[in-house]
């Protein structure tokens, strides 16, 4: 078990050296702009904060996923496949648990954590008064 979290953790660090290490950027900053957008939207449509709402208003979640699902999936699918394309070229084997928290590092943790900042700035700027 430990040279199987070994193995993972090496290859995980090996990601930022080598081919294809803009994508650790690119990705990150595509996710970004998603959930800016997002958290644009949910101020303007008056909703509660991303996280907010999904732990403690059950009667959001199934909405707030949906649209998360729609905003995240396409850059999701890239990080996975794009992890895909590393794992065949630079390790030559292929591992899908390290493809998935690869995927679910570069596109839905920077997605969770802005869309609900921008929320709550977009909807404090829009409380002040005008100078």
């Amino acid at each position: 078990m430990h040279d199987f979290f070994t193995r993972v953790w090496t290859d995980l660090l090996g990601r930022a050296e080598g081919p294809m290490k803009s994508r650790l950027i690119l990705q990150p900053l595509m996710a970004c702009i998603l959930g800016l957008r997002a958290g644009i939207r949910d101020a303007r449509e008056g909703k509660l904060p991303f996280l907010h709402a999904l732990l403690f208003h059950p009667e959001c979640r199934r909405d707030m996923l949906r649209q998360a699902w729609k905003d995240t999936s396409k850059v999701l699918a890239m990080a996975v496949i794009l992890d895909v394309v590393y794992q065949a070229f630079v390790l030559r084997m292929f591992y899908p648990g390290e493809a998935v928290i690869v995927a679910f590092t570069l596109a839905v943790i920077p997605y969770s954590v802005l869309r609900p900042i921008v929320n709550r700035l977009t909807r404090w700027r829009k409380a002040q008064p005008p100078a």
